[in-house]
């Protein structure tokens, strides 16, 4: 392709042909045409090697290892796993053409020789593929290998990154083969977090009464796994069932009956008497995300760049039984191209009296959730607000974004700050539509500090 230089010279072009060359150095890599390095890769599991004839200079450009090891000889032995073994025509191929193509299963031995053999291109390139594919459908689940290979391998962005879709994505994972490889500490981990996305603490008891029955952990470690279930969230009904029914819960009952005896405790007592003699201000009455109805609400906004919208929804007051039967209107405002202070038009002191110009796309999304009552009404209790966004990927409608509100805000100031909702192939819409789900999470506040 030929294209005019900017220079003004109108006889200036560029002559592309880089394709031609990396089709010439892929030629290179499969005939060995003017090869001057072996490389003889061996498994534990095969008496066989495979051998690759390479050239050395293009091997040391890509990679300070292979630079060393042929720097006095021309023919070298690898030791591989199979794993690795397998990709690595793959890899060389990519030391010649810069370009490789990996499949799921692929990315932690693809990743593993990068790092390897110091080629940080690829290392990072596979890093990225890991972080935008965690979403991608697999057979046997890949999010919680991936999320324990980053521990091993030091990666902090990876693991946040896995650790953050395995909590907004949890009960998509509880269902699936992967659950039961789930580590102990990334049990532990996903346990102590408050911004779990699943239907009920009940589905989560559910899932680690399963985890537990499969890996058999020591009796310290169960007794930490079952303490970190919220058991007041939980209403009292099913925990009788869970007393009577549960084995998990009979062989580690003692570690447990006194978290038990509490919940009960809470259901029963009015929560302002229960606030006077616990501290509620703990995670243990600390709502999740949870996706029942008497938590929250979807709300699904077609064509969201269009007009303001609004909807009501009713949740229970609080999760004590006591409660139960108490319910809270909230009335919720989308506007899709709302103009902060700081944009709106004002009137200017010229005899005109023009007013400034106002771009449409100057706005932003807004959202504000408001109570239809009254605050005396909500005596000891104040209200934490999440909005799920769900997006479609890999055929998937999953979480993506989530938003906490303040407990004194109606609104967060970021939300969708950076979604072009104008585009109808924006990330954030599904068919054209943007796919909610506010919830609100109740919370109690300790009253009086009983003297012990």
């Amino acid at each position: 392709a030929q294209k005019a230089d900017l220079s003004g010279d109108a006889t200036a072009a560029t002559i592309n042909h880089s394709l031609t060359l990396l089709q010439r150095l892929q030629e290179l890599l499969q005939n060995g045409n003017g090869s001057d390095s072996v490389l003889r890769v061996r498994t534990a599991a095969s008496d066989e090697a495979k051998v690759f004839h390479t050239h050395q200079l293009l091997l040391s450009l890509q990679s300070e290892v292979f630079e060393s090891l042929l720097r006095n000889q021309s023919v070298i032995t690898l030791h591989e796993p199979p794993e690795t073994a397998a990709l690595f025509e793959k890899f060389i191929r990519y030391l010649y053409c810069g370009g490789v193509s990996i499949l799921l299963h692929q990315a932690i031995p693809m990743h593993q020789l990068a790092s390897k053999y110091r080629v940080w291109g690829l290392q990072r390139g596979v890093a990225d593929y890991m972080k935008t594919h965690l979403a991608s459908e697999s057979s046997q689940g890949h999010v919680v290998g991936w999320y324990h290979y980053a521990v091993r391998i030091g990666d902090a962005a990876l693991q946040e990154s896995c650790l953050q879709f395995l909590a907004w994505n949890l009960s998509a994972v509880l269902g699936s083969a992967e659950w039961s490889s789930v580590s102990v500490e990334l049990l532990l981990l996903l346990l102590e977090r408050s911004d779990l996305v699943l239907h009920s603490e009940l589905e989560l008891y559910t899932a680690v009464e399963g985890w537990l029955s499969r890996r058999q952990p020591d009796g310290p470690t169960a007794k930490r796994v079952l303490r970190a279930i919220r058991y007041p969230m939980i209403a009292p009904s099913q925990l009788f069932r869970l007393q009577a029914q549960s084995a998990v819960l009979a062989r580690h009952y003692s570690a447990v009956q006194d978290l038990l005896f509490q919940a009960f405790q809470f259901h029963a007592a009015s929560p302002l008497h229960f606030a006077k003699y616990f501290d509620v201000n703990c995670s243990m009455f600390l709502p999740r995300n949870y996706l029942a109805p008497s938590w929250g609400s979807q709300w699904v906004i077609n064509n969201p760049a269009r007009d303001d919208r609004s909807t009501s929804f009713q949740t229970q007051l609080g999760p004590s039984s006591h409660d139960a039967g108490k319910r809270v209107t909230w009335n919720v405002l989308f506007s899709p191209r709302w103009l902060p202070v700081s944009l709106r038009p004002v009137y200017s002191d010229s005899v005109s009296g023009a007013v400034q110009p106002v771009r449409i796309e100057d706005g932003r999304p807004r959202l504000v959730i408001t109570p239809a009552m009254s605050s005396p009404d909500f005596a000891g209790v104040s209200f934490q607000k999440t909005v799920l966004v769900g997006v479609r990927q890999q055929g998937r409608v999953l979480v993506k974004h989530a938003y906490s509100f303040h407990q004194s805000s109606d609104e967060v100031a970021d939300f969708l700050a950076h979604a072009d909702l104008q585009k109808r192939t924006s990330e954030y819409l599904i068919d054209n539509s943007l796919h909610l789900h506010i919830i609100i999470k109740p919370v109690y506040h300790s009253l009086i500090k009983v003297k012990k």
